[in-house]
């Protein structure tokens, strides 16, 4: 188990697995901004990108690894958690790889490319005293923070429809979002997680049935592997709707909720920075904050003081469980109903 004697006082060791873009401009600058962790190690099959980053960050030789070498990380006790920032497809292996090292874990989503994996990730951190946590770094962003206090508050009375869109245009066609192989999915896996995330944190609830179709392709063979778009609705108990959508071809990012006496919105709603709101009564106002550096801050109490995160790795399963229930919706042009009680606990309030 990861080792959590005498951490008072000490900074949680993070190493970064991956070093890609959302490491390199992302995640790096932000542990620079956290209270209570610090790099302590990266790991990458790119050697000259590891000298690159060795030289940033002052890195000793000793806490670069490889993947060949990565399970060395069990004899380093410099590093406490390891950050999986990989393609989809490689979450499950390394996942577990740092459970049985003794190492807590952040992944990012999503969790696995399908629900088996999501389990076995799970368990094998059970198994190891480990916690699994996702990167779902909006449940730390007071702007979304604030979405949830007027959706689950009822502040504008209770939320009849909610709209969700995330898109982005990608333009590298040889990048790994664009291989089924490696992603698993296209935008649903990688910027329609945050629609089915942020309609249930408004609503505080689960969705109880989904409805989908896929948007078509305008470049079949660049979408060969993976959806262009897809749009679905998401049924909650309450009777609230989400109207959700998500491309490959467009920018968009939408977060609004139509209440019964007024409504409340983020536009763009899933950026790392500069989000806006604004609501029937005015805008909705906060200081910007890192949302990384939140995330980590406060994954690194939950190791100091033995919690849970608030977003498990528990959460990242019970979304794949939607996303696979929404493809199966578009390929079968059926409704598909869910049964989520078991993540009841999940969602916070």
């Amino acid at each position: 188990m990861a080792n959590q004697e005498n951490r008072k006082f000490k900074k949680i060791g993070i190493a970064l697995l991956g070093l890609g873009e959302y490491s390199d401009a992302e995640l790096a600058p932000a542990l620079k901004l956290t209270n209570h962790c610090q790099l302590a190690a990266v790991i990458s099959d790119e050697p000259e990108k590891m000298e690159e980053w060795r030289k940033n960050y002052g890195i000793n030789e000793r806490c670069c690894y490889t993947y060949d070498n990565f399970d060395d990380i069990k004899n380093n006790p410099e590093i406490d958690v390891v950050y999986v920032v990989l393609p989809n497809t490689l979450h499950e292996e390394y996942v577990i790889r740092a459970a049985k090292a003794g190492k807590h874990i952040i992944c990012e989503k999503p969790l696995a490319t399908t629900v088996e994996s999501c389990q076995r990730m799970i368990d094998a951190c059970r198994q190891s005293g480990v916690k699994l946590s996702m990167g779902y770094r909006l449940h730390f962003d007071p702007f979304n923070q604030e979405m949830m206090r007027l959706g689950q508050g009822k502040v504008y009375g209770a939320v009849k429809k909610i709209i969700a869109r995330n898109s982005m245009k990608v333009g590298d066609e040889s990048q790994w979002r664009l291989d089924y192989e490696r992603a698993g999915g296209g935008p649903l896996m990688n910027n329609g997680v945050y629609c089915v995330q942020g309609a249930q944190y408004v609503l505080g609830e689960l969705p109880v049935a989904v409805s989908a179709s896929f948007l078509p392709k305008s470049d079949p063979e660049k979408f060969a592997e993976v959806e262009e778009g897809i749009k679905w609705t998401m049924e909650f108990p309450g009777g609230a709707i989400a109207e959700c959508e998500t491309s490959y071809s467009k920018d968009e990012s939408l977060l609004r909720a139509e209440a019964e006496k007024g409504w409340f919105e983020l536009s763009p709603a899933y950026e790392y920075r500069k989000l806006k709101g604004s609501s029937s009564e005015g805008p909705i106002q906060f200081a910007e904050i890192n949302q990384q550096a939140a995330q980590m801050d406060d994954f690194a109490d939950c190791i100091r003081h033995n919690r849970e995160s608030r977003v498990p790795g528990e959460m990242g399963l019970r979304d794949l469980e939607i996303m696979m229930a929404i493809y199966e919706s578009a390929r079968t042009k059926k409704r598909i109903e869910l049964h989520l009680e078991e993540f009841e606990h999940l969602e916070e309030k």
